[in-house]
């Protein structure tokens, strides 16, 4: 019985200030310092972009001359996984020569050696080439890894 009363009695005094506030017409804003400093880390490490980002569905053209290549988060598709590092450069050289617009990396992760393809931006891209070259090697996957990009 206690407890109704004094719910109550706080629930009439929140009703009672929101009240005047909007007579007022006065709105007070306080901001929390740690929730602008989070935001500020999240725009530098565009993980939460404050700029708005323009989306254009041409294709992109790039002069390389004029670009550079950074390094960003995006996928890869893994074609080989396996101990055998002469097997590894074999297949790198391979996927290469049938594939010459598609970068190919080999990675060690003891006790593999993996070659992973392509430096995709999204993971559809990334799903879409994977498709095509489930023909050609077994056990394709795709991995979210540092990529190179040109900007």
């Amino acid at each position: 019985m206690l407890n109704r009363g004094l719910i109550l009695g706080f629930t009439l005094m929140l009703g009672s200030f929101s009240l005047k506030a909007q007579e007022s017409g006065i709105i007070d804003v306080s901001k929390d310092t740690l929730i602008t400093i989070l935001q500020n880390f999240r725009a530098e490490n565009e993980i939460n972009p404050t700029t708005t980002r323009t989306v254009s569905l041409a294709p992109k053209i790039l002069d390389k001359a004029k670009a550079t290549r950074v390094k960003r988060k995006g996928f890869r598709v893994q074609i080989y996984s396996g101990a055998n590092r002469s097997e590894a450069q074999a297949i790198q050289s391979r996927f290469k020569s049938l594939h010459p617009e598609m970068d190919a990396y080999i990675a060690y992760h003891e006790p593999n050696f993996r070659v992973k393809v392509g430096d995709f931006t999204s993971r559809t891209e990334a799903n879409n080439y994977m498709r095509i070259l489930r023909s050609q090697y077994n056990n394709v996957f795709v991995l979210q890894e540092d990529i190179w990009t040109w900007e």
